[in-house]
């Protein structure tokens, strides 16, 4: 009898070591590392073969992508797919000064996340803020070998871009009326408002000399309803190997749409 309550005791321990690092599937792993100030960094991984890494959008994590088509698009196209939370999002670290925000913070997450599983090369897709990151990595990171941003407009180049500074004001707590129904929805979902207030502030921009001098194929795709952004014809028209792609739907639609999600993964493919 005490040889079986040792047992269950041992099996009750390792299944409590390893709680959050691994799910019910073998092969999906989840898993964190330290970023480079320390910061705790959550991401899955999925799937073998050539590595994507999602970036998902404001007020998302990394389960934005894992409930699209998509992404199970990806992992039957024979992708190794990899999603992490960006920080202040999800289960990753939610720093509350501005610094931790500045200087391409999260776009270095990822890069250090691409160093950390040892990737000599990948691929990045991006949507809505999270293409504003991508953009970032086709600047800093010579792996990067083709880039998907969707949902995105030429805002973002503008480092003064007026929306980004009404969401920072709007979420730092003066009063912004178009963007009440927001902050009240952050509010609702019991997110991190402080984070995502220097998530505004420190958000880089991406300048078209920089996007000019971008060598490797990027698709930029949009919905022909988004009025969020435009559907992205006079962004890739910046960048030398610069596609656009149009799909029917809204800002908030076209991410789950698998028309989306066949441009995305024949464009993979191909690059």
């Amino acid at each position: 009898m005490r040889k079986i309550c040792c047992a269950a005791l041992l099996l009750l321990s390792f299944k409590t070591l390893f709680a959050g690092r691994f799910d019910r599937n073998a092969n999906d792993s989840i898993n964190y590392f330290s970023s480079f100030d320390g910061t705790r960094i959550h991401y899955t991984v999925k799937g073998n073969g050539e590595p994507v890494i999602l970036v998902h959008g404001f007020m998302g994590s990394g389960d934005s992508w894992r409930a699209t088509p998509l992404y199970d698009s990806l992992l039957q196209h024979g992708f190794r797919v990899i999603t992490p939370d960006l920080r202040g999002n999800g289960a990753s670290g939610h720093p509350h000064d501005s610094l931790a925000y500045a200087q391409d913070a999260e776009a270095r997450d990822i890069i250090g996340l691409a160093r950390h599983l040892q990737l000599p090369a990948y691929k990045v897709v991006g949507y809505s803020r999270g293409s504003i990151i991508a953009a970032r990595l086709l600047v800093l990171d010579p792996r990067v070998t083709c880039a998907v941003l969707g949902g995105i407009g030429t805002g973002f180049t503008d480092p003064a871009w007026p929306r980004r500074l009404k969401f920072y004001e709007a979420l730092s707590g003066k009063d912004v009326p178009e963007l009440a129904a927001m902050v009240k929805n952050v509010q609702a979902k019991g997110l991190d408002q402080r984070a995502l207030a220097l998530m505004q502030w420190g958000q880089p921009a991406t300048v078209p000399s920089e996007l000019a001098k971008v060598q490797q194929p990027v698709l930029v795709i949009g919905g022909d309803k988004d009025e969020d952004n435009d559907t992205g014809g006079p962004l890739a028209a910046m960048m030398p190997r610069g596609m656009h792609g149009t799909v029917a739907g809204d800002h908030n639609s076209v991410m789950r749409s698998t028309h989306f999600a066949a441009w995305v993964v024949d464009f993979l493919i191909k690059h």
